[in-house]
This record gives C-alpha cells, sequence and structure tokens, in this order.
C-alpha cells in the first residue's frame, strides 16, 4: 500500500506543489502522532463543487480574450482541474450585477405577459454556454432570488430587506416558474432552488425579509404547488441559505411531515463563522436531508485583500469543518471578479479564485484557486466520507473513499512543520506538512 501526497505551499504569489510516494509499513503498534483512517465507519457521500455565474463575472469574462476564457473555463469545468459540476445563478439582480434589473417589474402585468430574459441573455448565458461547452454535458444550475419586484413588496424598492406582500405570493411563486422555464426552454438543467438568498439579512443591496413560519407557508401553499402545476416538482428546494448560526432553528421550524417530502435540504452560508456543530446537529435531526454551502466569499470590507494566504486557509479550515459535520455540496461566489473585486454597484467588494485586471487585461490566479483545488479535483463525486481520529488539532483533515481508493485532505495553517503518521488499520504512512501549507494524499485500495 502507498500514499501520493501532493502537497502545496506558497512564497509570496508563487504557487509550489510537490509530489511524493509514501510506502505504508507496519505501525510498530505506535501510539504517538497519529492521524488514524476507519474506512469501516461512513457517512455522506459527496455530491460536487461549483460557483456562481452572477452579472458581474460574466460580464468580467466578456472582456477577457478567448484564450483566457478558454483557461478560466477548462481550470473550473474542465476534467483535468477542478472539475466543477454545479453552478449558481441569481434570478434578477443581486449586489454582483451591473445595477438593478428586473425581468419583469410591471405591477399590472399579472400574466407576466412583458416578462424579458434580455439581461440573463447578455452576458451570463454567453459564459454559462462556454461553461457546458468545457464540461462537455449540462450542469447542474441552482437558481437564487434576492429580491422579488420591488412592486411586490412592503417597502417598494429592490434594496433595504421589506418583506413580500401577501397580495403577491401566488404571482412571485409563478414568476421564479417562468424564470425556471426561461432556462429549461434554453436547454439548460436547472436541478436547485433555494427560496430566498439570505431572508434574515436587511441590505444596501437586494434583499428581502422572511421569518421561517412566512418561508414554509410560501413553500406549502405557493412555490410548492406552482412548481407542480408546470412539471417542476423534480427541482431540489433547499431551504434558508444563510448563515449557519440560525441554521436549525429554520430546519425546526419548516420542515414538518407535511413539508418533507418537498425539501431536499438545506443551503447555508459562512459568513457569521464556523457553526460546524449546528451543522452536525442538522444532521442527527434530519438525517435525509443535504446540506450544501451556496456562497463563500473573503469580503475586503471584513479581511485584508493583502493577507491571500490566510484568506486561502480560511476556505479550507471551513470546507474541512463543514465537510466533516455532513456537508455534500460546496458552491463558491463569483467565478471570477475585477482587479478590485468587483463590479459591485454598492461598493461590497469581494476576493475570487480569479481576478482580471481590467486595465492591462491580466488573469490572475488566486491562492483561492490553489487551496480550493485540493477539494474539487480529488474528492470524487460519490465518494464517502470516513471517520478519522487525529492527534492534534493543529492538523485539519477530512477523508472520502470510492472503490477504488481512500483520500484524505490535510491543512497546515502553522508557520511550523507538523509531523504525522497516516494509519490505516495496522501500517502507517510517515510524513511531514510543510508550515503554512494543504495536501492532499490518495491511497489505492487495488
Amino acid at each position: 500500500m502507498e500514499l501520493n501526497l501532493v502537497s502545496t505551499t506558497y512564497s509570496g504569489k508563487t504557487r509550489q506543489s510537490v509530489a511524493a510516494r509514501i510506502p505504508f509499513t507496519d505501525d510498530g503498534c505506535r501510539e504517538e502522532q497519529l492521524l488514524n483512517l476507519y474506512p469501516q465507519i461512513t457517512y455522506q457521500s459527496i455530491a460536487g463543487f461549483g460557483g456562481a455565474i452572477t452579472e458581474s463575472a460574466a460580464y468580467i469574462y466578456s472582456r477577457m480574450s478567448s484564450e483566457q476564457k478558454q483557461h478560466l473555463l477548462e481550470t473550473y469545468f474542465g476534467s483535468e482541474t477542478m472539475k466543477y459540476r454545479y453552478v449558481r445563478i441569481p434570478i434578477d439582480s443581486c449586489d454582483f450585477s451591473l445595477g438593478h434589473y428586473e425581468a419583469d417589474g410591471d405591477e399590472n402585468d399579472a400574466e407576466l405577459k412583458n416578462f424579458s430574459f434580455a439581461r440573463v441573455e447578455q452576458y451570463i448565458l454567453p459564459m454559462l454556454t462556454d461553461a457546458e461547452r468545457i464540461y462537455g454535458g449540462k450542469l447542474e444550475i441552482m437558481l437564487s432570488p434576492w429580491s422579488p419586484p420591488a412592486y411586490m413588496k412592503t417597502n417598494g424598492k429592490r434594496d433595504h430587506g421589506g418583506t413580500l406582500k401577501r397580495c403577491y405570493w401566488k404571482r412571485w411563486a409563478e414568476y421564479i416558474c417562468r424564470y425556471i422555464d426561461e432556462f429549461l426552454k434554453r436547454g439548460f438543467s436547472v436541478t436547485m432552488l433555494t427560496l430566498q438568498n439570505e431572508p434574515k439579512a436587511v441590505q444596501t443591496w437586494d434583499s428581502c425579509i422572511y421569518t421561517a413560519q412566512e418561508e414554509k407557508e410560501f413553500l406549502r401553499d405557493f412555490i410548492w404547488p406552482s412548481l407542480v402545476a408546470h412539471g417542476m416538482e423534480s427541482i431540489q428546494i433547499y431551504i434558508w441559505d444563510h448563515n449557519k448560526e440560525r441554521a436549525l432553528e429554520w430546519a425546526e421550524t419548516m420542515i414538518d411531515a407535511e413539508t418533507a417530502p418537498m425539501i431536499a435540504g438545506l443551503a447555508f452560508h459562512w459568513y457569521s463563522g464556523d457553526h460546524f456543530e449546528a451543522l452536525q446537529m442538522i444532521r442527527e435531526r434530519f438525517p435525509d436531508k443535504k446540506l450544501l454551502l451556496s456562497e463563500a466569499c473573503i469580503e475586503f470590507s471584513k479581511y485584508s485583500a493583502a493577507e491571500h494566504l490566510k484568506n486561502a486557509q480560511k476556505y479550507a479550515h471551513d470546507i474541512i469543518g463543514d465537510l466533516n459535520a455532513g456537508m455534500s455540496t460546496f458552491l463558491d461566489w463569483n467565478l471570477v471578479l475585477n482587479e478590485q473585486g468587483g463590479p459591485n454597484y454598492v461598493g461590497n467588494f469581494c476576493d475570487a479564485p480569479f481576478l482580471f485586471d481590467t486595465s492591462v487585461g491580466k488573469l490572475m490566479e488566486q491562492e483561492l484557486q490553489g487551496y480550493l483545488w485540493h477539494f474539487s479535483h480529488f474528492l470524487t463525486p460519490g465518494a464517502m466520507r470516513i471517520g478519522i481520529s487525529k492527534y492534534t488539532e493543529t492538523i485539519e483533515a477530512t477523508a472520502f473513499q470510492t472503490d477504488e481508493q481512500i483520500t484524505v485532505v490535510l491543512l497546515n495553517r502553522t508557520t511550523e512543520p507538523l509531523d504525522l503518521y497516516l494509519r490505516i488499520q495496522n501500517v502507517c504512512a510517515p510524513l511531514t506538512l510543510p508550515p503554512q501549507s494543504i495536501a492532499t494524499g490518495a491511497i489505492s485500495l487495488n
């Protein structure tokens, strides 16, 4: 048995990945510095990874050369690099848009006769089409609304929260179904839907507030019947779509005997901190519901844009913790942004795995991409998470297995090298994690 290990470090912006082959030998009853793998203990399976095509990302993509576009999409959606298979797309505008837009903002148009897909067709669909060409098939699309049209809301605005007027609940459900249908008519595959992005957040950009009970009623009495009426009941509905700290309470309110068959799982964000225990409790209380991270990014209003490596390590820390708590799917936020972390019409600039310097036409790979690669490239859809135990909290780790191999991802955020012995049954493989490194190891089972 042999461990094929790839470890990555950065010196400045320079990425160095080193491959090593380490044989397993008898563990000699070793007790110290062990990281144990337990393939007989299994948990959830991995579904896959993806990112968001917002209007901002797609607009920046439109400004790139054909060679840069090819490189970007091959990195994300090709079979050799990151192997993304999911895309999240906003329903109408969000902060990562060039400005507000609505497919139909006419209060008097009850039958949505003036519904226009022009803004989606301008930038988003060309990038999505190119991504599917590289992928070689149909990507799975998640749609998420940030706000209903302004006239449907109590505050008469897309921004600053407000709630959906009861008299428009049915029309809003039909509006969402129409959005789905526009993608389906063009040959795309919408397989997932969240009911509201961040339903507890009053933002200076597109936002709308729900209570858990209101979202439950909208699901049960409006969106689900509309989906069924349009033959769309196979679309997976994910509730919540907000930070982890209140996800359990939201699930407890929304999921009952009547609504459970309508709900595929919970979508969550990471902006309020780890809260891995909350995910674990959701898995325990609702073991048939999937856990999907629907959005993560480094906000430059919170974190330094200069601390690229720490920001990438934050990603890896969160992914490992979420996976070990039961997450099946990880959807990153914008696939590409400009050198400022935009465009964002309210100045909410963020990092992305690729930035494009519009002043000189340069595509820049960020450390985020290198760290995400260690997960999305190696963790095969369908692989089952297995049990692990480790001798120190300074090593962060997760492990998955298929019929062919076991894959383990290891993170060292410290400034010191960390020694360990990777142990399975009665054999060990010795290795050292370099300071500030991420590593992925594969163990063949054949």
